[in-house]
């Protein structure tokens, strides 16, 4: 349906605006709070807490962050809330109209768990939904009293909602709602805890009564939580884009590890907010990152491939040579039904990527791509509609590798 297309095409857009105005406005306030110096006197004796100058454009500008609250309440008050509910409204309305109207595509894969959409659309509001009511129990219980147990429980139940995901969705399916739990978790903090703070805190100042610290310090508890979560939020986001991450087959520990160390990278910068540099942090996220993606790779090389084609040839086993004719038959098969420039699938009905194999030259053209996606991650044909085998596959890998050695020599 090309009018759901469009559709999806601007709520993704305003969806990545909103996001990009949430995200930003949650990094600068951490870094203005973890920046503030110690005003003057004259400003002390106001109930300033801490100051900051800053230039930026064409002006200099003054902050200052009151300990309490000032005397008077002033005309104008910015509030800081409609970034987060935008985003997560629009993301909750992409949610819906990819995954869920479309979920015998993109949310249910046959080969991980043969269900009906209603039950999968099912599963997945259960987990987001029920994540996010035992996050709120855990954070209204003692437990929150013990930021490290709690912080350890809140990795469990991530870790948790990951696995069972990839049980019960498609690759792409299971990412996406351990993000939508994330971002349903964030916008939670915003919506119970900070928000109906802030409201406290100006209700106290109009009202000319003291404020209590624990509103504001419950407000700060829950940013710091949204502050970690948003660099393995923004991951997931584009994970879609990298089949290598959720087609892998312990898909699930890919995406734990890596969101562990986005979070470890942050914390990093969040040191050094206050002034503590640990280069050590920065370091061991970067070589996690790089162990994750060796890790997911190295099995999975094309080099691999190559080398497992060679091996092949040179036993007396191997299969017959793969004739361009029969990789031809292969794509017209199992390829040609999405990428063409006259697609005939039920659900694209325009190329994916602008991916075109009608022809043999454009066969040769994106032959890495092919051989990558049918070999190596394995996410095409799309969902196995076409039911591709192993044999099939193992015969593109040989045809690539003999005609890559070929090249070579």
């Amino acid at each position: 349906m090309p009018w759901l297309d469009w559709i999806s095409l601007f709520v993704r857009w305003f969806h990545v605006i909103a996001g990009v105005a949430w995200i930003g406005a949650s990094f600068y306030f951490v870094w203005l709070d973890n920046n503030l110096r110690t005003p003057p006197k004259w400003k002390e004796d106001k109930g300033i807490k801490g100051d900051l100058w800053a230039i930026h454009g064409g002006g200099f500008y003054e902050v200052a962050k009151y300990a309490y609250g000032p005397e008077k309440m002033p005309e104008t008050l910015h509030w800081f809330k409609w970034e987060a509910y935008t985003t997560w409204l629009s993301g909750f309305a992409l949610l819906i109209i990819v995954y869920y109207f479309g979920a015998s595509a993109y949310l249910i894969d046959p080969q991980v768990n043969d269900m009906s959409p209603t039950m999968a659309i099912s599963l997945g509001l259960g987990l987001i939904f029920g994540g996010i009511a035992i996050y709120e129990f855990a954070c209204r219980s003692p437990l929150a009293k013990y930021p490290i147990v709690f912080a350890l429980c809140l990795v469990t139940l991530i870790c948790v909602v990951t696995y069972l995901s990839t049980q019960w969705f498609s690759g792409r399916g299971a990412y996406i709602h351990v993000g939508a739990l994330i971002g349903t978790i964030m916008v939670g903090n915003v919506f119970f805890n900070i928000m109906p703070n802030q409201r406290k805190m100006v209700a106290a100042v109009q009202a000319k009564e003291s404020i209590d610290p624990q509103w504001g310090a419950g407000a700060k508890l829950r940013s710091m939580h949204n502050n970690y979560f948003t660099l393995p939020l923004l991951f997931i986001m584009i994970s879609n884009h990298y089949p290598m991450t959720y087609q892998h087959e312990q898909n699930w520990l890919v995406l734990i590890a890596l969101m562990a160390a986005a979070a470890w990278i942050r914390h990093f910068f969040n040191l050094r907010h206050v002034g503590k540099t640990k280069p050590s942090i920065l370091v061991t996220g970067a070589i996690a990152m790089l162990a994750i993606a060796l890790w997911v790779s190295w099995p999975q090389t094309p080099a691999h491939v190559e080398k497992a084609g060679s091996e092949s040839e040179s036993d007396n086993k191997s299969m017959a040579v793969v004739t361009d004719e029969r990789v031809t038959e292969l794509v017209n098969t199992h390829c040609v039904g999405c990428h063409s420039r006259t697609p005939t699938d039920d659900i694209f009905k325009v190329a994916p990527l602008g991916v075109v194999l009608d022809s043999w030259e454009d066969i040769t053209r994106y032959a890495p791509q092919l051989v990558r996606r049918t070999t190596v991650t394995k996410d095409m044909p799309f969902l196995n509609k076409t039911g591709m085998t192993e044999e099939e596959r193992a015969e593109i890998a040989a045809w690539f590798a003999t005609t890559h050695a070929n090249k070579e020599n």
